[in-house]
């Protein structure tokens, strides 16, 4: 069973492809997991799609398909595969188509889940999530029960995601409805299209998709039956060439994308060390500066404190004024001073007046 799932947003496509997965073993592949798991392993095509990404550019057709090849080349998708989110344009299923032919894995049947717009707004504007549990509830469908079923037996704390809003879930439909009505018309061309109603019970709508699914296998079996039957050397050799065309084919064109992945990658890698050498340079330059200023600053504090200091120890004005009268009044009586020979003589007056009395 190898098939497409096309659905709008809120039309139980994942829920479905779930218990598909669930009931028949085979892996929903999503390319978006494909993508965020080869940029965390850091494969070459991983590293390919990151430099785009980081640009703000879209993947490459190219690297998609290339790991989707790699995926369902997987033991697990031997016996079948749902795509998910892959084609989403008319490019995109041809390029797809083309892939699957070389590997021999054609698609069994494109499912589209079909739901009345009103509906879908119903559902969408009406999902809830619980912060502590994370299960997700429709307060018209599906609502929590009156019961403290969630974690620790408390009642479930509801939140509306932020693009669950009307004109947000508006833009989202006219956005799928642009991109997916093209591949409808070309899947119905190619008689691999099968509308399933999408209304009503998750089980109800589990069995109209299991019937069509049915249908498309029964549908698949004549035309298997119906192709042009060659002789057995020719279709031998026939079938053996273009075995060996499609691998050669195949490892040529893994091989360039292998190349170009790891030339993307080494410059990635150049411009990555590029740019840390320029911002440990700038970080090295900046950390200069700041010693520069950090210096002049503390010279200016320095210099600062000491002239606070000198002029804090500085006597006050009326010191200073009565330490200079002190001095000149010691230089005028140094300089007034009698001398030695001055100082006897009148020694001798007062001594012989004492001596007349």
């Amino acid at each position: 069973m190898r098939l497409v799932l096309l659905g709008a947003p809120g039309s139980g496509k994942g829920t479905q492809s779930q218990k598909l997965v669930d009931k028949h073993g085979i892996p929903q592949v999503s390319t978006g997991d494909l993508l965020r798991d080869a940029v965390a392993r850091q494969t070459p095509l991983g590293m390919q799609a990151k430099a785009a990404m980081d640009a703000g550019k879209l993947v490459d057709d190219a690297i998609v398909l290339a790991l989707l090849r790699e995926r369902l080349a997987r033991r697990d998708a031997k016996r079948g595969f749902i795509l998910d989110g892959y084609p989403r344009n008319v490019a995109q299923a041809d390029t797809l188509a083309a892939m699957l032919e070389e590997t021999r894995q054609p698609l069994d049947a494109v499912v589209l889940m079909d739901v009345d717009t009103r509906v879908l707004f119903r559902r969408l504007t009406g999902r809830r999530t619980c912060r502590r549990c994370g299960r997700v509830f429709n307060v018209y469908t599906h609502p929590p029960t009156g019961l403290r079923d969630c974690k620790g037996g408390k009642e479930h704390d509801l939140f509306q995601r932020p693009d669950d809003n009307e004109a947000t879930i508006s833009n989202r439909l006219e956005v799928y409805e642009a991109q997916t009505q093209p591949l409808v018309s070309y899947y119905r061309r190619r008689r691999l299209l099968k509308v399933v109603d999408a209304e009503g019970e998750l089980d109800v709508v589990f069995a109209r998709l299991e019937d069509a699914l049915a249908d498309a296998a029964a549908a698949a079996s004549p035309r298997e039956q119906r192709r042009p039957v060659r002789s057995r050397r020719a279709s031998g050799r026939a079938k053996g060439s273009s075995v060996n065309d499609t691998l050669k084919g195949a490892a040529r064109k893994a091989a360039r994308i292998e190349k170009k992945a790891e030339k993307t990658a080494r410059k990635t890698v150049k411009r990555a060390e590029k740019q840390a050498k320029r911002t440990v340079a700038k970080a090295e330059k900046a950390a200069r500066k700041t010693v520069k200023r950090a210096k002049k600053t503390a010279k200016r504090k320095v210099a600062t404190a000491r002239k606070a200091i000198r002029k804090a120890a500085r006597p006050s004005l009326a010191k200073r004024t009565k330490r200079a009268v002190g001095k000149v009044a010691s230089r005028v009586r140094k300089a007034t001073k009698p001398s030695a020979k001055t100082r006897v003589k009148r020694a001798i007056r007062k001594a012989s007046r004492r001596l007349k009395r």
